[in-house]
Formats: C-alpha cells, structure tokens, sequence
C-alpha cells in the first residue's frame, strides 16, 4: 500500500476530486498531502461500505471541465455497488478507480479473521468489458507490482473514459493506523 500511495500522491493536483471508502482505504486517503484546490470526500461518520462507488458517479459528473476525480475502493466495499461504474461509463464520466483488491474485509481480518471475511475475488479489469457492452469507454487495468502500477496509471491519465485499476494486494498488506 505505500506504494500505491507514493504514486496516487504523486497525481494529485489542484483538479483533483478525491473520493475516499470506508476502512483501509480512509486510513491510507488520510496519508495523502492535497494540494490547494482539490477536494477530499469520504463518510467516515458512518462506516457504509459501499458508499464510494456511487459518490465516485455523483463527483464525476458533478465536476466542473477540468477536474479528475480519482477514487480509493476496497474489493468488499465495491462488490456491494459495482453496477455504478456502468452509469459512469453511459454518461462518459472519466475517473480513475482504484481497486484495493486484497480478496476480503481486511478491516475485519485485522479484528477478527474467519471465513466471513473472505470474498470472491472478481475479475474486476473485465467488468469493464461487460459494463461497455461493446459501446462504451470504460478501461479495466491489472497492477501486482510498482511497475504494472505505473504503466496502468499512465494508460489511466490518458484515458478518456472511466478507469479501473485492479490493485492486487497481499491480504495482510494494510495501514499501521488500522493494525493500531
């Protein structure tokens, strides 16, 4: 995860609009430094997994020319609101999803681990495919390594339609702040 942040730190401008989910994902969107002029949106106050996909959709399209919205998601969070990023693709929103993939609610393995905790683990860069339905413009990408991470970002920052980056963790790979 201290990579992922190093590169979603070095992206973030004064355009951009980030959108933050419930759990690990808050503990490492708190780590990133905004530059002046970019917003930050997360539901902390609640816990509602699944909240960011859809505010991803309503801070994409309410977004002003210009701006990038970029957003940090867990697996577990995602698969209750998936079917978002198919509105996001029919109204040509452009975002970038990061996909926290470490296949289950790591916030609970770290409180209490059992099988409740495991999911299936999608093949999330191909839901892009079924979400165009051989007309739109969304991009599903992979990343395992540094390196997959940065020619996926690059590929993403070129992209004119919604991204999606599979971020592919280890399943203990989390924040110090959660651990704590």
């Amino acid at each position: 995860l201290k990579e992922l942040r190093r590169q979603i730190q070095a992206l973030l401008t004064p355009e951009t609009d980030l959108v933050i989910e419930t759990g690990d994902s808050w503990f490492n969107g708190q780590k990133l430094n905004l530059p002046a002029g970019s917003r930050y949106f997360f539901q902390m106050q609640y816990g509602s997994i699944g909240w960011a996909t859809g505010a991803t959709l309503g801070v994409a399209l309410g977004a002003e020319p210009g701006r990038r919205t970029m957003a940090l998601i867990g697996d577990g969070s995602f698969q209750l609101t998936a079917q978002e990023v198919s509105t996001m693709i029919r109204h040509g929103a452009t975002p970038i999803i990061f996909l926290l993939n470490n296949r289950g609610y790591t916030i609970e393995v770290e409180i209490h681990d059992g099988p409740y905790n495991n999911i299936k683990n999608w093949d999330y860069a191909g839901l892009m495919d079924v979400f165009n339905a051989g007309e739109g413009n969304g991009l599903g990408l992979r990343a395992k390594t540094a390196g997959e991470l940065s020619e996926a970002i690059s590929k993403a920052v070129a992209h004119s339609g919604t991204v999606l980056i599979d971020c592919q963790l280890d399943r203990d790979d989390c924040s110090s702040e959660l651990l704590e």
